[in-house]
């Protein structure tokens, strides 16, 4: 393998919604680097943080009808039952089991569709941006929630916005079908995934405290 095809190898693709961002850090840094070398470096390493938030490297989601993927690279922050967002058409009076995904702005923040199936209700909802990992994150941030389903099971997704998130971005509309794996938005610096799902059709495979990786880390097996 030659240099030039190792270093393609090792290359992680940049996501087309950080390419704005990463040209204001770095004509910031261009204007710092004439007051000061030390403004310089600061600008270098927030320039390269930048390059870095942004990175959407590939994933190989096996095509397991029976696995409900990770969403987002992450930490398991939140497994229990609770009530379902009113927002969602799932029976309000049957509680979810519901697993929180909590992204730091060191994790990768492209999302990633846990089943195949198609997008049966897209809502979004403006709010405020309070630390996403608090529970109160889920009724009070802004969110935008997503409805997956296809022969075996319907899923509830939520992007929830952070502290340091301003913009939840969904690239995918109301009708649309989804691969497993599928990327179908990001969160921008700092945020949350939720996945709600029927307790009876599945088999939890996570535990709190633990890493996920988006479309690789199995979160619940389809027991129907």
């Amino acid at each position: 393998m030659s240099v030039v095809d190792s270093i393609k190898k090792a290359w992680v693709p940049i996501n087309s919604a950080g390419h704005p961002f990463i040209f204001i850090f770095s004509a910031i840094t261009f204007v710092l680097s004439f007051i000061s070398v030390h403004l310089l470096w600061i600008g270098l390493i927030l320039t390269a943080w930048c390059i870095y938030f942004f990175r959407d490297p590939e994933r190989v989601t096996p095509d397991d009808p029976n696995s409900i993927f990770s969403p987002a690279d992450g930490t398991i922050s939140f497994l229990g039952l609770v009530d379902p967002p009113k927002e969602f058409s799932f029976n309000p009076n049957k509680k979810l089991l519901k697993v929180s995904v909590f992204m730091s702005v060191f994790n990768c923040h492209v999302n990633r569709s846990p089943i195949k199936g198609d997008i049966t209700k897209i809502h979004y909802i403006k709010g405020l941006f309070i630390n996403a990992d608090l529970d109160k994150a889920s009724e009070n941030n802004e969110r935008n929630l997503m409805q997956i389903k296809n022969s075996k099971i319907e899923i509830g997704v939520v992007q929830i916005a952070g502290l340091i998130a301003r913009r939840i971005l969904c690239w995918k509309n109301e009708s649309d079908s989804l691969r497993i794996g599928e990327r179908f938005g990001l969160i921008r610096f700092g945020s949350r995934l939720d996945v709600f799902v029927d307790p009876d059709l599945v088999k939890v495979n996570v535990l709190i405290g633990q890493t996920a990786i988006a479309g690789e880390t199995v979160l619940f097996k389809i027991i129907v």
